[in-house]
């Protein structure tokens, strides 16, 4: 099988469709002896700040000496992103090898597994045959049922923001989408939760309490930022002086808050040790694509992967905190089943225009169809574009030398602007 050949089995349409439960991969799993049952993991859920939160945590856990796997979604630019040990994706090789080899076990099940099943399974060979001290598993979607829940009882299990996303598959409120994610608190563990909504906080107590799991949260008084800027901020937490995170957001200072938090908690461990130092430097050497990554200046231009009201929101005050009264192009595609205007609600005021994209996915909304959304909201002037090149075009031409662009909406079309706008700015 050829790296193309697995990619191509492994996005076929047979394996389409969210189906949540665990019965699939446990059985697939159990064919394949249970690799899960032979790793350590940190198990993250959330509705923002995972993907973050988890690229620090791998990274601390690499500079304390660790080998360290890291499992998470969806991709910005290839598929092997997916799946890393150390910082290093998995070989287009191994890909193709491992999806060789799991092929036969999956094609022999009646109730097919669904290809985030698939990936998840392909992922923990891999981690396993590379013999990883330790796994950050980030959650697909939820907790209780979603495929990376068939580990054992993890080292840690992490819930970071929590907001109204997915609300169809998980619920309509904070409660219940809490108690979704929840799912992945076991009993007798230890949970670090981002906490800020006492909503979502008596939900967690009241799990931790009936699992008798231990709850801990940062301690965000502790918390003082020192710097802020489109090159990276500068804070104290918790005795650590001076640390330093090279993304902007100022929300990135919270998800790091919740990682010291964890590590301590890990350090506690008998078998762990995490230093002051490979925190420190762990956290300064992080980088992560499409988190109000800064891809350009004059003009400046954002790429931040935003798609929910609680996201959008935090990204927002950082762009206030950034560029104060300036008015921004907004370059936007989202999923057919986004609430538009809970979205959107914060980002009008910020908005000189906006550019309509269609991002690459089944699932996407059209871009005439969004502007026509915007139009109705009585956003300031809306260009509905026919492929995101046309809307990178657009909006660095509407921007000019000095202004700003902001693409926001949507995971799935980061790669897809990043690449299009670096065309376009060489």
């Amino acid at each position: 099988m050829t790296y193309e050949e697995a990619l191509t089995y492994i996005h076929s349409v047979v394996w389409r469709g969210s189906r949540l439960g665990l019965d699939r991969t446990y059985e697939l799993m159990e064919k394949l002896g249970n690799p899960q049952k032979d790793l350590k993991f940190i198990h993250i859920a959330g509705t923002n700040g995972k993907g973050s939160a988890s690229a620090m945590m791998a990274s601390v856990l690499q500079e304390a000496g660790y080998k360290v796997g890291l499992y998470t979604s969806p991709f910005i630019y290839r598929f092997n992103e997916r799946m890393q040990v150390n910082g290093e994706m998995i070989a287009d090789e191994e890909l193709a090898e491992l999806t060789e080899m799991i092929q036969p076990f999956a094609d022999s099940m009646e109730d097919s597994p669904t290809e985030f099943e698939l990936i998840t399974a392909l992922a923990m060979v891999y981690f396993k045959r590379h013999e990883c001290d330790i796994v950050v598993l980030e959650v697909g979607l939820g907790g209780a049922l979603d495929s990376t829940n068939v580990i054992p009882v993890p080292e840690l299990a992490v819930i970071m923001a929590i907001g109204l996303d997915h609300t169809a598959e998980l619920g309509g409120t904070i409660s219940e989408i809490t108690e979704a994610k929840a799912g992945i608190i076991k009993e007798g563990g230890d949970v670090v939760a981002y906490g800020r909504d006492p909503e979502a906080e008596a939900v967690l107590a009241r799990v931790c309490e009936e699992r008798h799991a231990s709850l801990y949260y940062p301690e965000y008084e502790r918390l003082n930022p020192v710097l802020s800027d489109l090159e990276g901020q500068f804070f104290d937490y918790n005795g650590f002086q001076n640390l330093r995170i090279s993304m902007p957001g100022l929300y990135q200072m919270y998800n790091a808050a919740v990682v010291i938090r964890a590590m301590q908690i890990l350090n506690s461990k008998e078998k762990w040790y995490i230093s002051d130092e490979a925190i420190r430097d762990g956290l300064a050497k992080t980088r992560w694509n499409g988190r109000f990554e800064i891809l350009h200046r004059n003009p400046t231009v954002i790429i931040d992967g935003s798609h929910n009201p609680h996201g959008i929101n935090a990204t927002v005050e950082s762009l206030k905190n950034y560029f104060e009264d300036t008015k921004l192009i907004f370059l936007i595609g989202v999923m057919a089943d986004k609430d538009v205007e809970h979205i959107m609600d914060a980002v009008l005021p910020m908005a000189k225009e906006f550019v309509t994209v269609t991002p690459d996915n089944p699932r996407a909304m059209k871009a005439d169809v969004l502007a026509e959304k915007l139009n109705q909201m009585g956003a300031p002037g809306v260009t509905a574009a026919s492929s995101v090149e046309e809307g990178c075009r657009i909006a660095l031409e509407k921007a000019g030398r000095t202004g700003v662009v902001c693409s926001i909406g949507s995971l799935y079309m980061v790669g897809d602007v990043t690449r299009e706008m670096k065309k376009l700015l060489r």
